[in-house]
């Protein structure tokens, strides 16, 4: 049976992959959180981790004493994730951290030879070439988490060697489907974080309400799959039943069809090639009634015309727009700019020069200069 280290382990996904281990008997060996001392101490007393990592290194001391009667190890900071994501005693790193903070722990999974189930969609937005790179080169196996790229992993099973016509990627359109630009200028914070399918973190759910997200997974199922950005086609699914499809060269479409719930595709990633029975409700078909589609909206939710333009540019503009946007949603957040602004500032990185080669380094200076610019823009 599968060891585990869950980074991100009090976040989303990482609250529902241990319930998912809990229920199959999957051993824990190692935990990191950013800063809920009080959540993140309530599981290392319930899954007993050899390890647990609380990146905020202001907390440590406190975290610390607050498990001193536990056999655990605490460690801190990036390099605390970097241990807990390369411990020896785990077999599979799940990374389900929030933001680009999660590509050196990436790395150093892939470098210490673990299955990888990968829930941080930025690793991949601004370090796809490297990580891919680097998972072929040491023969380590890139699990999907997302559910949508869950589902194009599971159509394509089997068909690995035929040619793709088109990857279908869906998308719920989140809770501003159809507004218009005058409908969005007034939008509050908690009027995008009400997403009308899933429950998921603020950072994701907003990035799903300017429609971002489906930008950013665009790029993801570029480099997970290999399948050039023009032939990913986004599509409104407003049901959230279908997660993705793909179409064979002989225009023949497969689909992955379930409720809207993250375990199942959590669960898939660490049973992976097995399956077991879900904690998840089943897909009852005669309730759903219909399935409806539409075309994307890319003029009023123009985020992902701007990641179409970062991907087709390559290089480091895809972690310009990365890390622009991250701080654009947290800024939008705390209430320091409007929700239209997001895409805005989103756009004008890409006039910064993105043309260098991607490097842990180069990706670090693309973060500065992006930070730089949306903050001198507010």
């Amino acid at each position: 049976m599968k060891r585990l280290s869950i980074l991100g382990s009090t976040g989303s996904i990482g609250t529902q992959a241990l319930e998912v281990c809990e229920a199959h008997g999957f051993p824990v060996k190692g935990l990191a959180a950013y800063g809920n001392e009080t959540l993140l101490e309530e599981q290392t007393r319930r899954f007993r981790p050899n390890l647990v990592c609380i990146f905020d290194e202001g907390r440590y001391q406190s975290f610390k004493t607050r498990v001193a009667d536990l056999p655990v190890r605490v460690v801190t900071g990036i390099e605390g994730l970097c241990e807990a994501a390369s411990m020896e005693d785990a077999d599979m790193v799940l990374n389900a951290v929030s933001g680009m903070i999660g590509l050196r722990p990436t790395l150093a999974a892939i470098d210490a030879h673990k299955e990888l189930a990968l829930a941080n969609k930025e690793t991949l937005v601004t370090g796809g070439e490297l990580v891919m790179g680097r998972a072929q080169e040491q023969n380590v196996p890139v699990l999907p988490v997302d559910s949508e790229h869950s589902a194009i992993f599971q159509c394509l099973n089997g068909y690995r060697h035929c040619k793709v016509n088109r990857i279908l990627l869906t998308a719920s359109g989140g809770p501003f489907f159809g507004k218009t630009r005058a409908e969005l200028q007034h939008v509050t914070k908690q009027d995008a974080l009400n997403h009308p399918n899933w429950s998921m973190g603020a950072k994701i759910t907003i990035d799903s309400a300017t429609m971002m997200n489906k930008g950013l997974e665009l790029i993801e199922a570029y480099w997970l799959f290999d399948v050039p950005p023009e032939q990913i086609e986004v599509v409104i699914h407003r049901e959230s039943i279908i997660h993705s499809a793909v179409e064979f060269e002989d225009c023949a479409v497969i689909a992955q069809l379930g409720a809207p719930d993250m375990k199942l595709p959590i669960q898939y990633a660490i049973t992976y090639p097995e399956r077991m029975p879900c904690p998840t409700k089943a897909l009852n078909l005669w309730e759903v009634g219909k399935l409806t589609f539409y075309e994307p909206d890319e003029e009023n939710f123009s985020c992902l015309k701007t990641a179409k333009k970062a991907i087709r540019r390559g290089k480091l503009y895809p972690t310009l727009m990365n890390c622009a946007n991250e701080l654009a949603v947290q800024l939008f957040l705390e209430g320091k700019i409007s929700f239209l602004q997001i895409a805005e500032l989103n756009e004008r990185v890409l006039e910064l020069d993105g043309s260098g080669e991607v490097t842990v380094e180069n990706i670090l200076s693309a973060e500065a200069a992006a930070r730089e610019l949306v903050l001198s823009s507010i």
